[in-house]
């Protein structure tokens, strides 16, 4: 009744031919631009007086809980949702992308879930985004029709608490491209020296921090990774839903009567010494067939992922937001729950699983000439460690393995001329014709982080290239060519690996950095992976090669996932597909459904309806393969920028203890505020800014990428090997920063000078530019 006689009241002192609230409210509902006073004003024609008593009328409305204010300061209607508003994408629900408000303050009503519908080229939008979209109600939900893709906002900040001059908070980034500390307005239960997530408070260039979430100490076992899964938002939790399901899926029946049994035959996983889980195995022997004389049969066995994580399932929703699993020095994030990534669809040693079997039969020239894959039972033999599987074949020490039945009396022996010995063979005539197909050749160095029982640094290093990496490698290449060959044969889809030449662009951009180096590179030439192996080869062993090498990586595509089929610029190979790991790659797994329904491998459904009945792809699968293939390249992409930066902390926290010493370096890249290097065998990229190379004033030489002293003629250029004074070590955001051995002591306070709110910025006093278009000094 009050509410009533307030709107006759108010609506009795309102201009004739005013809107009436129903039109207002009309107007706020269908507008498709933001709608605010200005707005609504606008298009009643309002002015003057009527203006104040459109801001009475909106008023009122908001009272009667009939409209809210909004982002941008636009109304819309209570409950709902602007018709232009900005979201953020929270989740993925199968394929489709899931998105709330931005901002929601409707007190007591949770923020509604809207279902974003993308049109035209997809796959630029990931979990984490904004969008500025148009939104409107589809049945009993909402949908958003995406018009812009925004500037990923600060809102949860990652950092740690640190206590500056009078006790006062500064939440310190871990992500080192952010120069400066944020001021923390509430702390909470929060303590210096905690890792934790925060939000901002305030406007620019106002902003302080609120803390929301106590991660724990930075420093302990597994922060550095929990540091790289909230900041990147990699879904690290399964849902009880997803758990109950894997484990009765581990439970169902193997179907041993259905399947091909090769657990006769002596077929070994070989892994990185630290592997988690083992989702490949490989068998090898002479060809007994007298039409091909000197040639193999070979046996590529993969973990059978598609008979468990079934299309439609918890499971398989789950995996297919996932992606990929992620590998942390200190733990894995993975992409299917324990029950199944390390234990029924791991292949164990001695142990009876569910495999896809891809047999090979290889030529005498290395050619594999056929193929086929069935679904089968094994039984590996044993688990080998490449380095205890290389020392064996090259007669340094008897074989040593994690477990297993071996063959006869003496497994160790048995294995190793059963097993081994004919795998190495096959593997030279494989070896055979991947260098007749000549694909790129970039050997760069890969780091491994070794860490003890309590999670704590025992070594940074190199990991060592051995055979037995590459033996693995060329089977695991030869299955998924035969993969997608099977699948082209049979007409059906094909979730490629797609890698495409570099552009012209990326070219013209290695043809300037080689010149430098007064290297030429012609852009009118055929570009192929043998012409960079050429390339490399006419380098040799120059000072120079592990960064022109660098560079030609720099130089190629990305490679992605997609149904369409561009070949594989990289491997020099016309059809490419992943089929080998579907314990850790939703990729593989859409390969294997496709190779069932393709040759009709399907086993019996399940008993109890625990699980769908059907192993193949769905028809969601069908339909949404490109949207699929999209969403696996970005969250891969993730993966390996998360894995990056880990390791960069882990190398920061080793070298920590060394802070003070000098190091061999290598100069990686040249700016005009000083020069980036890399510690020579352990990576890990610091700063040594020009403001500590003393009084001298240097040239920076763009063309060149290299700094000069005026007076000393010193000239810092990319490639350059040194030794420098290692003067920091930040384990928190993974950052180094280096000094010239005979540089004056900096202040302690360096660091914190510069990245405290104030701090003055801008190109340091004793730089003089040199642009490209005024030439190079030096070379």
């Amino acid at each position: 009744m009050v509410s009533t006689q307030k709107q006759k009241k108010s609506d009795k002192v309102r201009p004739a031919g005013f809107p009436t609230r129903d039109q207002v409210m009309d107007f706020i509902t269908s507008s498709d631009q933001p709608a605010g006073k200005r707005e609504i004003a606008r298009a009643f024609g309002l002015k003057g007086q009527e203006k104040i008593a459109l801001k009475a009328l909106l008023k009122d409305m908001a009272d009667e809980g009939l409209i809210d204010l909004g982002p941008a300061r636009a109304f819309h209607k209570m409950g709902g949702v602007p018709k232009v508003t900005v979201l953020r994408i929270v989740d993925v629900d199968d394929t489709t992308l899931i998105a709330t408000p931005e901002r929601w303050e409707a007190e007591g009503q949770p923020a509604p879930r809207l279902r974003v519908v993308e049109r035209g080229k997809r796959g630029a939008l990931t979990i984490g985004d904004r969008i500025l979209a148009r939104t409107e109600e589809a049945g009993r939900g909402w949908v958003a029709h995406p018009m812009k893709k925004l500037a990923k906002a600060s809102e949860e900040l990652l950092g740690v608490v640190e206590a500056g001059e009078g006790g006062k908070l500064w939440l310190r980034p871990v992500d080192k491209r952010i120069r400066k500390d944020t001021p923390i307005s509430d702390a909470g239960n929060a303590n210096p020296g905690d890792l934790v997530l925060a939000e901002p408070v305030g406007r620019p260039p106002r902003i302080s921090a609120r803390i929301t979430d106590i991660l724990g100490d930075p420093f302990a076992p597994r922060s550095f990774s929990l540091i790289a899964i909230h900041k990147h938002g990699i879904p690290h939790v399964f849902p009880e839903k997803v758990e109950d399901e894997a484990l009765a899926a581990a439970k169902i029946a193997l179907h041993e009567d259905k399947r091909e049994d090769l657990r006769h035959l002596p077929i070994v996983a070989i892994d990185p010494v630290d592997a988690r889980d083992h989702d490949d195995a490989v068998w090898a022997a002479p060809d007994e067939d007298p039409a091909n004389p000197g040639g193999y049969r070979a046996i590529v066995a993969i973990a059978d992922v598609s008979y468990y994580v079934r299309p439609g399932s918890a499971l398989d929703k789950e995996a297919r937001k996932r992606g990929n699993s992620v590998y942390f020095p200190d733990l894995v994030v993975p992409m299917l729950p324990h029950q199944l990534s390390s234990d029924m669809c791991s292949l164990r040693a001695g142990q009876d699983r569910a495999a896809m079997a891809c047999h090979l039969v290889v030529d005498a020239s290395g050619k594999v000439t056929s193929w086929r894959f069935t679904r089968a039972i094994i039984r590996v033999a044993a688990v080998l460690a490449y380095e205890d599987a290389q020392a064996a074949i090259d007669g340094e020490k008897p074989l040593s393995f994690r477990g297993g039945v071996g063959v006869g009396e003496s497994p160790a022996a048995d294995l190793l001329e059963s097993a081994l010995k004919p795998l190495w063979a096959c593997w030279k005539l494989l070896r055979k014709a991947r260098d007749k197909r000549d694909p790129l050749a970039l050997d760069l160095p890969e780091r491994r982080v070794v860490l003890d029982d309590n999670g704590k640094i025992v070594s940074v290093a190199v990991r060592e290239r051995l055979d037995a990496h590459m033996l693995i490698e060329d089977y695991m290449i030869a299955a998924n060519v035969a993969a997608a060959k099977a699948l082209e044969a049979k007409k059906a889809p094909v979730m490629y690996r797609v890698h495409e030449p570099p552009s012209r662009e990326k070219l013209v951009a290695l043809k300037d950095y080689l010149a430098t180096f007064d290297i030429e590179f012609a852009l009118g030439q055929v570009i192929k992976p043998s012409t960079f192996n050429r390339l490399i080869d006419r380098i040799g062993e120059a000072e120079e090669k592990p960064q022109i090498m660098e560079q030609i990586l720099r130089s190629q595509t990305q490679a992605y996932y997609a149904p369409q089929n561009m070949g594989h610029f990289g491997l020099a190979l016309g059809s490419y597909a992943h089929f080998t790991s579907p314990i850790r790659r939703y990729a593989d797994l859409l390969v294997h459904r496709a190779l069932v329904g393709a040759y009709g491998l399907e086993l019996p459904a399940p008993k109890g309806g625990v699980l769908p009945d059907r192993t193949s792809l769905s028809g969601d699968d069908y339909e949404n393969m490109g949207r699929v293939g999209e969403m696996i390249s970005q969250h891969e992409r993730r993966a390996m920028e998360a894995e990056r930066e880990t390791i960069d902390r882990y190398v920061a926290a080793y070298l920590a203890a060394h802070v003070g010493e000098l190091v061999n370096a290598r100069i990686t890249g040249v700016q005009n505020f000083g020069f980036f290097a890399t510690v020579e065998g352990l990576g890990g990229d610091g700063l040594v800014p020009v403001s500590t190379m003393g009084d001298e004033r240097f040239f920076f030489d763009e063309a060149g990428r290299a700094l000069e002293g005026v007076q000393s003629g010193d000239r810092y250029t990319v490639g350059q090997h040194l030794q420098l004074r290692l003067a920091e070590a930040d384990p928190i955001n993974g950052s180094l920063r280096f000094e010239l051995p005979d540089a004056p002591p900096q202040r302690p306070s360096f660091k914190k000078d510069r990245m405290r709110p104030g701090a003055k910025r801008g190109r340091p006093a004793n730089i003089r530019h040199i642009g490209s278009k005024r030439g190079r000094h030096g070379r």
